[in-house]
């Protein structure tokens, strides 16, 4: 090879010419076209020929162009995923269940965060789809008319999740919300707590299970249910222990058991009651939402509510596999139900 080479290595910042099949062929000694079936189609392509054209790939650093290869087959190996917060436990484990099957079955995940704005889900929707993935992953089942409209026209495999409906795009697979608040209301009266409030963050589904437990628990107590709503910004224990705080100055609630639409709000719940001297769960009695890692260990033990995030993943990687591979009698609601585990705080 000489200085003259296209695939002679440049000193770092220096121009290059992008490479090409045609450069790995020169290299190889071989044409553009035995360099595109060697890369298609390599059992067509004697081993000799093969293995020169592997070493050239491998000298010039060639990164074969997929999308070419998916306009030939019209499939791209790609999967997109849109989650409303890639930092939230609950969206990266599902995803961890669902991102291990894909990849072994052969297909690559381009996610990215949403927030919980549905103009910018829309927005995110258009650019992913303009990458012309095989299937697409949203969370939740209310989008845009836009959005509907844009996923319904590309014709390919659509899996909403964490939340089910009798009208899915294509396939959900979650779990009822008002279900759950209406479960754990009823778990509420059972245990004999006879006053309730709510500490709920402002996304579409914990706000409706805040609106289930509240309209059972008022019916069955005959009580008005207590609230404090977030407008926006992620869970923190620092919202938790100030949503007691104005739970008791603004309400003066007491006796009572606290709902909470997450287990960080939960949490901190919990560190105020212990601040104020309050008994868990005699003075103040606390239920969280999503059994994180550390529901099991806070002081006291938290009762929460469990979806297999794990199992829920899993399900929805199954559901585009089988659409893919054309499978009968497909589900196009798939319900992973949910469970209260009950521990110290309530």
């Amino acid at each position: 090879m000489t200085k003259n080479s296209p695939a002679f290595p440049r000193k770092p910042g220096a121009h290059t010419e992008m490479v090409t099949m045609t450069t790995v062929g020169r290299l190889a000694g071989v044409s553009q076209v035995t360099v595109s079936r060697a890369l298609s189609n390599p059992e067509k392509v004697s081993p000799e020929t093969l293995k020169r054209i592997r070493e050239a790939i491998t000298l010039t650093g060639f990164v074969p162009n997929a999308l070419a290869g998916a306009l030939a087959s019209r499939k791209s190996g790609l999967i997109t995923a849109l989650v409303p917060s890639i930092t939230n436990i609950v969206y990266s484990s599902l995803l961890h269940g669902f991102s291990e099957i894909m990849r072994r079955e052969g297909y690559q995940i381009m996610l990215s965060e949403t927030g919980f704005d549905p103009a910018d889900e829309e927005a995110l929707i258009f650019t992913h789809l303009s990458r012309r993935p095989d299937g697409i992953l949203l969370t939740g089942i209310h989008h845009t008319p836009e959005a509907r409209r844009m996923l319904l026209s590309m014709g390919i495999p659509v899996i909403e999740i964490w939340d089910i409906t009798e009208t899915p795009v294509d396939c959900c697979v979650g779990f009822a919300h008002s279900a759950t608040g209406q479960a754990v209301a009823d778990f509420a009266m059972q245990a004999g707590y006879l006053r309730a409030a709510t500490v709920s963050a402002s996304d579409e589904r914990a706000l409706r299970r805040r609106k289930a437990f509240a309209e059972r628990f008022a019916a069955r107590s005959g009580t008005t249910v207590a609230r404090i709503d977030y407008a926006e910004g992620p869970a923190t224990l620092e919202r938790g222990r100030q949503s007691l705080r104005d739970l008791i100055d603004q309400h003066q609630f007491a006796k009572g058991v606290v709902f909470c639409s997450s287990d960080q709000y939960a949490h901190g719940v919990l560190i105020e009651a212990q601040a104020r001297g309050l008994r868990v769960p005699e003075d103040i009695a606390v239920i969280g939402f999503g059994d994180q890692d550390f529901a099991a260990h806070t002081a006291p033990a938290l009762t929460t509510v469990r979806v297999d995030r794990d199992a829920l993943g899993r399900a929805a990687a199954n559901a585009l596999l089988d659409r893919f591979r054309g499978a009968q009698d497909l589900a196009s609601v798939i319900d992973v139900g949910f469970e209260i585990v009950r521990r110290i705080s309530a």
